[in-house]
């Protein structure tokens, strides 16, 4: 069932599609002039970080795979650190068990998302960055229309130190200025890094950590270009970026559903029982094996997810033991005229993130060291320059042939490789449009307790299935049929996604209409 009618939209050169409207036009300005996908990835990223902070932006983290033709997609890791003044035993004695989420500066690394754009340019990019930046640089200094996400939610942050741009979004249309952001991107562009990580925002984020970072942290580079990993499923291989990046959660949920008996009807509670199934038996042990140092390859191993693809019963949920909240992300992606393909990931990790801001600038910090551990010992346990364990999973699809595919990704926190398993499923299993795919309504899993959206997996695999609101009446039947704890459907992360495919001469696009203001630009 899908959320209302919703087309597919179609170009026969090139396509954006992003989670605010004029971010997704600004990425196809560049495309139009002369511009690759590359380059239009980092200009329509840029504009969210104006026009989208309370899901993203300069002080945020960004991932990104890039199909340009080579054997295998190049995957960008732009995640920050922690400061080199980390100290996990000073919170645990004052009392803290998990990473404190809000006003407290040691849950905010390094920001990597700047990192992340002059890698994407220096390494693909074809304008000159000064041309990239520009509409991003325009809206923060002329003034940019509020989003109705963004009026909604901008009196939470507008008293804050920092927030002080965002008073003036009281309802949507309303012009918002930044000023500050405006400052920082022309720095980009004069000085490079140099300009926003030793300029004034560095400067700034020093000052604030108060003792959490030094200078030499803001020296070292948050961008890898790392090997990315990959499944094949449904004809297709499917590519994500390793751990840190929980990304290997949709390749073995993919892997788990592929062997499954999955019905085409997705309406059938059985697609719905055997695709939670693969997602909840890929993930339930997350939070013990997901860290920097993590092996990608050896979690998408076929020896260790086929014996939890054989503990899956269509009958029932499956026992562990037979087996061996609102998110701050956007996901984007573009495809040019040579199909060039980039599916980009930028977040604050939750809303506004620490709702912490760089005073002078006002670019919020995200609140990424959340998914640190305090456990001592623990793999991803906070410590001096570590990067946390992250959510951001963006995903690219090829052929086989090595042909692009698809570029597809969501925000969601703990839900973004869920949301991706019913999206492929439905698409490559299914044979369904990208504009039905993407408007179907979705199952999400949360922690037992209802909690927010970075504590799944808290409990391993015990958890609640929430229904998105019209979802088939026969979906909760038939779970609670088999087992599963099935809760209210209000109130779940059904995240926001996003998908571009190549289809012969032409591009398919479509752009989740549960944004609200987002768009598949196209030309």
């Amino acid at each position: 069932m899908r959320m209302a009618p919703y087309m597919s939209r179609f170009a026969a050169n090139g396509m954006v599609c992003a989670v605010d409207q004029l971010a997704a036009q600004a990425g196809v300005t560049i495309l139009r002039a002369g511009g690759n996908a590359a380059d239009a990835a980092v200009a329509t990223s840029a504009v969210l970080a104006v026009t989208t902070q309370h899901m993203c932006g300069m002080g945020g983290d960004l991932f990104a795979l890039v199909h340009s033709g080579e054997p295998q997609p190049p995957a960008l890791n732009a995640s920050g650190r922690s400061g080199s003044g980390a100290d996990p035993q000073r919170l645990r004695d004052e009392g803290h068990s998990v990473m404190p989420p809000f006003g407290d500066i040691r849950s905010v690394p390094v920001p990597g998302c700047v990192d992340g754009w002059l890698a994407l340019h220096d390494r693909f990019g074809r304008l000159p960055l000064a041309d990239v930046l520009e509409p991003a640089r325009s809206y923060a200094a002329d003034g940019f229309p509020a989003s109705p996400i963004l009026a909604a939610v901008a009196s939470m942050v507008a008293g804050l130190p920092g927030g002080a741009d965002f008073a003036a979004a009281t309802h949507p249309g309303a012009i918002v200025r930044r000023p500050g952001v405006a400052r920082s991107l022309d720095a980009v562009v004069t000085d490079g890094r140099s300009g926003f990580y030793g300029g004034e925002f560095g400067k700034g984020l020093l000052h604030l950590g108060n003792g959490e970072y030094d200078a030499r942290d803001f020296e070292h580079v948050n961008a890898d270009w790392v090997t990315p990993l990959s499944v094949d499923v449904w004809d297709r291989r499917v590519w994500t970026v390793p751990p840190n990046s929980q990304g290997y959660l949709t390749l073995a949920g993919a892997w788990i559903a592929e062997g499954l008996p999955l019905p085409v009807d997705a309406d059938d509670p059985l697609w719905a029982h055997l695709t939670v199934e693969a997602a909840r038996l890929a993930a339930y042990d997350r939070v013990q094996v997901l860290h920097e140092d993590a092996d990608g390859a050896a979690l998408v191993a076929p020896d260790r997810l086929q014996p939890r693809r054989d503990a899956i019963s269509a009958e029932q949920s499956a026992r562990l033991g037979d087996s061996y909240r609102p998110g701050g992300t956007i996901f984007l992606c573009a495809v040019d005229r040579d199909r060039m393909g980039v599916s980009l990931i930028q977040s604050n990790a939750v809303g506004f993130g620490a709702n912490l801001a760089e005073p002078g600038t006002g670019v919020f910090l995200q609140n990424r060291g959340i998914g640190f551990s305090l456990e001592p010992g623990h793999p991803a346990e906070y410590r001096p320059r570590r990067r946390p364990p992250h959510t951001l999973s963006p995903a690219l699809v090829t052929k086989t042939s090595g042909a692009l595919d698809m570029v597809i990704g969501t925000m969601g926190g703990d839900t973004q490789p869920q949301i991706l398993l019913q999206l492929l499923a439905r698409i490559l299993a299914g044979n369904e449009s990208l504009g039905d795919a993407v408007a179907a309504s979705r199952w999400a899993l949360a922690s037992v307790d209802g909690g927010g959206g970075f504590d799944t997996w808290r409990a391993g695999g015990h958890v609640q299935v929430q229904l998105e609101p019209g979802a088939p009446e026969a979906w909760a039947t038939g779970l609670r049929d088999r087992g599963h704890d099935v809760a209210p459907s209000h109130g779940g992360n059904y995240g926001h996604a996003h998908a571009i495919r190549v289809d012969g001469d032409h591009l398919e696009g479509a752009s989740d209409p549960r944004a609200l203001s987002g768009e598949a630009a196209s030309y």
